[in-house]
């Protein structure tokens, strides 16, 4: 079966983003669990240990606290509270936290740092896993066993007010609650304020016994304006005047009952430097935990400093606070000081129960639990535990009963220290039988992919498709017999849940059945050649006697970025390896120029001329000098033998644009820093970003949006000129509005606003420009003068990109936009055209550009560097399809805009329509060949110690790029088709 390149790459990326969906669904497994364990289970408590003796504490203690308050503020990092800030705007918990009646704590939040999954650890006090990411977006119910569950079915009452993740999370949980949407990163005021005016009225009831309160207004500013905000400021000494009036109210309440209560403040997870979060910096995993009673009073002089601890640390200690069982599946370990103040014996039975349910978690998840040290040492810790209580209950009170019991105590909290780590490292668990159906059905589609570059870049851009041939051979159903006989055989004897083997026969069968035909056709297509050996000896085809400098670097440039992604440093600094790649192109297109321009392309000296329209206006030249041939980007690959004269212009401008380029990436390099060694220090973003530089920002903001349009009104029709106009001056009014940059006749920001009026005007812009350029594109295909209609139609579309690009870039990164658009206009217009590259080092070079302005943006393979306010532009209320596809769009901005340009470019440059199907191909190849190499990498690296940290984030982003990269294919197979000869 004949089929064009284009076709088959688009077919061959949608195969391949089902298989990585599959691999990633298999490395980030979601928790399942047993009903045994998501209902919930009165089980007796582990009684007290006694050697000889019957101890009569048989049942769970009574709870230390009458009344729980949990204010949590969403993104408060640590040095907000303990730090220099923490000093300035919250007086009140400063002063708690030196000299009042409180203990607290540095808590680590493990990665992912995003919201759902630390509202799961700190309730579950388990581990949740970095797939929770993706599911944050829209959380479902926890079925692990939980503070709050175990606290309904005691019956306490909870209210709850905030961020409504808690209300999904924990539905038909609460006796009264107020959600709000914790998407909407605009708003950080009233979200607050929803929160804090239910508290005067539940402060003073006495109906209830636990209280949860999440305050997303702090977030919501990390997201917009970093914490260098001065908005950060006034956000936390609002946090302070609520915690005082909190601690207030419930100093007053403990005059009518008999146990004091207790109120934690605590966060999430913190914010970078740039305010978002996600990742595993200092920033993002270090939060502030303050325990709040007077039941912790302290003497004068005891100072007691920030301890670190995990944040699953605070589920066992409320549950021992409540009164509760401690969750089965917490890893987490009761925070000694909150009983530190009890009789020895209470503080022993606290510990026993936790390491008890250490112990019990360790025996379901770890085979050879008895040689764990932990476990050896809770035995000890167990056996001493009861010979106390013997030597107790026996009303010896002597020293030697002292002394034993501080070893008894030590050992326990040993023991926790021990089994909390081992638990903690067995807790993810990968679905390996899902992970290799992934990864082979990956690797199928790689190698079918190289083993038909020969034909899909050939001068007819089609190639034989072995499609039916494998499926009727007597191979492919021999294979899907031995896939379907192992699957069977996988499924009914593992141990433990496996994703694939819990879908529908029907499906699995279709995925087998997928891979058998896949092998078929890379075996038919390993054996053509051998088969087809004496045709090509009899009639050899056109070979290529010797590699340019330019393609011997865009192949050894992408194979070696694929395989860097082995080591974790090259992962945390990609962005440098795209730099280097990138600068190593412009020196590399500088040297070929210069062999062009004085040389001739084979190093013979200039034999021909042109002139600068010569050079703009390509048209195939039929017959004269072959050494004057025009570029034509379908055809076999041909170097010009020279430019212009000895006196032309055009050669200096050629000569000089690799320059240029070159100077403006090493300048966008310092607009901002990114990767884990370079985040932290200031760039000009940075710079102009701060509110002290405001009017530059202005400045620089209005000089940009004039260059975008001039550099993309030339090409567009009367209508879409007005159209992207007016866009751009909507833009800036957008921006206006929302106090990033000021007017001529504005003096300051009080007039702030969250600019929806105006960015739903440039929004109106944009879908009319798309819808001009949709129009033109269908016009195309009945109209006489098709191509000059398609080639603007393109443009257009391309304009309604760049007009969305700017209205959803930082004010500071829209000098990144125009170098983008800039770079675009001189490579194509004084490189790729007078030096006569093909299609294929086109598409390499495209791509390139594309992924080096993706950290040219600002971002990396670390979560926290997503621009999550940027899904939320015009919108008043939260949407999930608008918000998820603008935050896609915003990313991935650069190699969209890259992607946009190359369909352009090839379209009003290329003499026949195979140049598109060949592009489509080698931008399929060349984005396949990383995302394939890393799968196989993460999967020999799941046990790295940064697995969680560095690779997986890193995951995330190939798999969400493979997305991208199938509807840019998809984009190019449709033009190919609609495609129409002048």
């Amino acid at each position: 079966m004949r089929m064009g390149s284009g076709p088959f790459a688009a077919c061959c990326i949608a195969i391949e983003v089902l298989g990585a969906a599959l691999f990633l669904r298999g490395f980030f497994p979601a928790p399942v669990r047993s009903s045994s364990g998501t209902e919930h289970h009165a089980e007796p408590p582990a009684p007290e240990p006694a050697a000889g003796a019957s101890s009569n504490w048989t049942k769970l203690p009574p709870p230390l606290f009458s009344k729980v308050v949990i204010m949590l503020i969403d993104a408060l990092r640590d040095d907000f509270v303990f730090g220099p800030k923490g000093v300035k705007f919250m007086p009140y918990t400063t002063y708690l936290v030196e000299k009042g009646a409180s203990h607290s704590f540095v808590a680590e939040a493990k990665p992912p740092t995003v919201t759902m999954p630390r509202i799961k650890a700190l309730m579950t006090g388990s581990l949740p896993g970095f797939v929770d990411v993706i599911r944050n977006l829209n959380s479902p119910s926890v079925r692990e066993d939980n503070v709050l569950t175990q606290a309904k079915a005691a019956g306490k009452r909870i209210i709850f007010y905030g961020d409504d993740t808690w209300v999904k999370l924990f539905p038909k949980h609460f006796v009264e609650y107020d959600g709000t949407t914790s998407f909407f990163v605009s708003d950080y005021t009233e979200v607050d304020d929803n929160v804090t005016r239910h508290l005067d009225t539940v402060l003073q009831r006495a109906d209830w016994d636990l209280l949860i309160l999440h305050y997303l207004g702090l977030d919501h500013i990390g997201h917009v304006s970093g914490p260098g905000s001065p908005l950060v400021g006034r956000k936390l000494r609002e946090m302070d005047s609520v915690l005082m009036k909190t601690h207030a109210a419930l100093l007053a309440q403990e005059k009518k009952t008999l146990l004091p209560s207790l109120l934690v403040l605590c966060g999430d997870h913190g914010m970078s430097e740039t305010g978002g979060h996600g990742g595993s910096s200092m920033e993002e995993v270090n939060t502030p935990l303050v325990l709040i009673s007077s039941a912790f009073e302290r003497k004068p002089g005891d100072v007691r400093r920030p301890a670190h601890v995990q944040q699953t640390d605070l589920a066992p200690t409320l549950a021992v606070g409540l009164g509760l069982p401690v969750p089965k599946h917490s890893v987490g370990r009761l925070l000694f000081p909150v009983v530190q103040g009890m009789a020895l014996r209470e503080q022993l039975r606290f510990l026993h129960l936790n390491t008890v349910q250490l112990s019990k978690l360790l025996q379901e998840n770890v085979p050879s639990y008895e040689k764990e040290p932990g476990f050896e040492k809770f035995k000890l810790s167990e056996r001493l535990h009861g010979n106390w209580i013997r030597l107790y209950l026996e009303e010896n009170n002597s020293e030697v009963l002292f002394n034993l019991g501080s070893k008894v105590r030590r050992q326990y909290l040993d023991a926790l220290q021990m089994l909390s780590l081992s638990l903690s490292r067995q807790v993810m668990q990968y679905d390996i039988y899902s992970m290799v159906v992934g990864t082979v059905v990956v690797l199928e589609v790689l190698t079918l992919l190289l083993l038909s570059v020969p034909q899909a870049l050939g001068s007819k851009a089609e190639l034989d498709v072995p499609l039916w041939s494998p499926v009727s051979s007597l191979l492919f159903y021999l294979l899907l017999l031995i896939l379907l006989a192992a699957h069977v055989t996988v499924c009914t004897s593992a141990e433990s849940s496996c994703y694939f083997c819990s879908l529908p026969w029907l499906a699995a069968g279709g995925v087998m059945a997928l891979i058998s035909a896949l092998l078929s056709a890379v075996l038919a297509a390993l054996t053509k050649p051998f088969v087809d050996s004496r045709h090509l000896r009899t009639n050899p085809g056109p070979s290529k006697s010797r590699w340019s400098d330019v393609e011997l670097l865009t192949l050894f440039g992408t194979v070696g970025h694929a395989v860097s992604l082995g080591a974790s440093s090259f992962v945390e600094e990609e962005h440098q390896t795209w730099y280097f790649l990138v600068n190593t192109l412009c020196l590399a297109l500088c040297h070929e120029a210069y062999s062009t321009c004085f040389l001739g392309g084979d190093g013979e000296p200039p034999c021909c001329q042109h002139t600068e329209r010569g050079c703009d206006n390509m048209a195939p030249v039929q017959g004269g000098n072959p050494g004057c041939d025009v570029l034509e980007l379908g055809q076999a690959h041909r170097r010009p033998t020279s430019l212009d004269g000895p006196w032309g212009c055009d050669r200096w401008l050629v000569l000089t644009s690799p320059w240029l380029t070159l100077a403006c990436c090493r300048l966008l390099r310092a607009m901002n820093p990114t990767g884990v060694q370079g985040a932290h220090r200031p760039g000009l973003g940075h710079w102009l970003a701060s509110s002290d530089h405001k009017a530059e920002l202005s400045v620089l903001a209005a000089l940009s949006l004039l260059m975008i349009f001039a550099l993309v009104q030339s090409r567009c029709s009367r209508a879409s000129k007005v159209a992207m106009g007016l866009g751009l001056l909507g833009v800036y009014c957008y921006r206006a509005a929302t106090g990033s940059v000021l007017f001529p006749w504005q003096q300051d920001n009080k007039d702030i606003s969250r600019g929806i009026v105006e960015a739903r005007f440039v929004y109106v812009f944009v879908l009319g420009i798309l819808f001009m350029g949709t129009k033109d594109l269908l016009k195309s295909q009945v109209t006489a003068a098709a191509s000059k209609v398609r080639t603007r139609g393109l443009w257009e579309m391309h304009s309604g990109f760049i007009l969305l690009a700017a209205l959803l870039s930082r004010p500071h990164n829209l000098p990144v936009l125009v170098s983008c658009l800039a770079i675009q206009a001189v490579m194509a217009k004084f490189i790729w055209k007078p030096l006569r590259h093909d299609a294929t080092e086109v598409t390499v070079m495209h791509y390139w550009f594309g992924q080096a302005f993706f950290y040219f943006q600002g971002n990396s393979n670390n979560m926290a560097t997503v621009d999550v306010s940027a899904g939320f532009v015009g919108l008043d209320t939260y949407m999930a399809i608008p918000a998820a596809l603008l935050t896609l769009f915003a990313t991935y901005m650069g190699p969209v805009l890259w992607a946009s340009h190359l369909l352009n470019f090839l379209s009003s440059e290329a003499g026949r329509g195979s140049a598109l199907s060949r592009a489509c191909f080698c931008y399929a190849l060349v984005c396949s060949l990383p995302a394939s190499a890393y799968i196989i990498l993460v999967t020999s690296l799941r046990y790295h110690l940064f697995i969680w940290s560095v690779f997986s984030p890193k995951l995330l982003y190939e798999g969400t790029h493979l997305l991208v990269t199938a509807a840019i294919c998809v984009l190019f197979t449709a033009m190919d088709q609609t495609h129409t000869e002048p």
